[in-house]
């Protein structure tokens, strides 16, 4: 088998990995052991935390994001492989019906933008650096956190940016 040849059965495998974990957490299983290595590693950007090993990802990030919102529907847009890094891009569909972020619940429907990248070492997940938009989710919530700062008034003709 060639470097190239090796190298693609690599990266299948790597996303086969990531899928069997993706359909058994939408299922509902909490099993997580089966899918994540024992030093498992998730980090997530500003207002997520880093979360080391599988105990402290389900009790400060799993949990809580739960209790914040119900009804969830993960939809993933595209995956992506390469070696033993595998990621995807998509969102969660969610209720507002649990308190985030000092907000309480307001019952609204939200969207939950997210990327994910994975590492695979020994058939489970070993690192996983995260990016959720919660920005965005606080948006949709009714509060601005670039208090009408945020450069998309630049998209919207609404102020100029600087010069350089």
């Amino acid at each position: 088998m060639s470097n190239a040849d090796a190298h693609l059965a690599r990266s299948r495998e790597t996303l086969a990995v990531i899928r069997r974990m993706e359909d058994a957490l939408a299922a509902g299983s909490d099993d997580m052991g089966a899918h994540f290595h024992e030093a498992f590693l998730w980090r997530g950007n500003q207002g997520c935390g880093t979360k080391r090993g599988v105990a402290e990802f389900r009790r400060n990030w799993q949990l809580p994001l739960r209790a914040a919102f119900s009804e969830r529907t993960y939809v993933t847009e595209r995956f992506i492989a390469d070696g033993d890094w595998a990621a995807c891009f998509g969102r969660i569909e969610a209720t507002h019906s649990g308190p985030f972020m000092g907000i309480p619940p307001t019952g609204t429907r939200v969207r939950i933008p997210y990327m994910d990248f994975w590492r695979v070492e020994d058939g489970r997940i070993a690192d996983n650096p995260v990016f959720v938009d919660f920005a965005a989710v606080l948006a949709q919530l009714g509060r601005d956190v670039f208090s009408g700062e945020g450069w998309e008034a630049y998209d919207r003709g609404e102020r100029t940016p600087p010069a350089p």
